[in-house]
């Protein structure tokens, strides 16, 4: 038995929570390093049935489920596209699709976005989740934050989470291909040598980097790849877990916060996060069961 196959399963559906925080990438090691500056609570490390949103989302939400999710991930989208037909990003064959299994869906990331950055700010979620409760609404209720995913919003333009909203842009809800994301010439070099490279550790790890705008070339000489990915990956963590703490403040009822998957910087040879790529700093996530 590996160690990854003796962590208790993340069960979503199955554990008691009213409640459920999601924060996008949140790997166990960094978290739990930190979020006690930020929250209490029981913190347990569990095992995420997929290594990045599709995967979990299509592992996760099988039935029909009687709440409501807040969305800043485009993924989860109250569309009706199933995963196969995203132009960008969605890199699987899987033919879910959220609103054919969760009953009321917000799109955040449509509704809250900001073109500015390229991503819709943990403010912008905390927001939106009060005004959810102002409703009266009693029933469960997930609220997923982008962060701590990329694009890391102090110091990135938010490139590749950019395009991924575009393929939605404009979309009539009736199952229709979302139209072709805007091009851009960096678009392009990525398109030309994404094929030449393969699945390769160089090409995962220029993935990451187009996620940075120039200003972030001053860290990289400095601090190095690896290093300033981390630093800017933990500043985004932190200003996730910040909104989380005062959005807990406002709940009356079983908290949990977690995550659909971690993210690598260059373990077993793996950047980012990939669908189907099953090591400890993908899928161990966080379970804390807020005081």
């Amino acid at each position: 038995m590996s160690d990854l196959d003796s962590l208790p399963p993340q069960n979503v559906l199955e554990r008691e929570w009213d409640y459920l925080i999601v924060l996008d990438a949140a790997r166990y090691d960094v978290f739990a390093d930190i979020y006690e500056e930020y929250l209490d609570g029981d913190l347990t490390k569990v095992r995420s049935i997929g290594s990045a949103t599709p995967e979990w989302a299509s592992r996760t939400f099988t039935g029909t489920h009687d709440l409501t999710y807040l969305s800043a991930n485009p993924f989860i989208n109250s569309l009706g596209i199933p995963l196969k037909d995203l132009k960008w990003g969605a890199s699987s064959g899987y033919e879910w699709t959220a609103s054919e299994h969760i009953d009321t869906i917000v799109d955040l990331w449509q509704d809250e976005w900001d073109d500015e950055l390229g991503a819709i700010t943990p403010q912008a979620v905390t927001e939106a989740a009060k005004k959810q409760l102002e409703t009266g609404y009693d029933g469960r209720l997930v609220v997923h934050y982008l962060q701590p995913h990329a694009p890391f919003i102090q110091e990135g333009t938010g490139r590749k989470m950019k395009r991924i909203k575009a393929g939605f842009d404009d979309v009539p809800e009736t199952g229709n291909a979302p139209p072709e994301a805007p091009d851009s010439a960096l678009g392009r070099f990525r398109r030309w040598i994404e094929p030449k490279l393969g699945n390769s550790e160089l090409a995962q790890r220029l993935g990451m980097l187009v996620e940075l705008d120039a200003g972030s070339a001053t860290d990289i000489l400095t601090g190095g790849i690896e290093g300033t990915l981390r630093e800017y990956y933990e500043t985004n963590m932190r200003l996730a877990l910040a909104e989380t703490a005062e959005l807990v403040a406002e709940l009356d009822g079983e908290v949990v916060v977690t995550a659909d998957h971690g993210e690598a910087f260059g373990e077993h040879g793996v950047w980012e996060h990939h669908i189907e790529t099953y090591i400890p700093e993908l899928v161990e996530v966080p379970w804390l069961r807020v005081e």
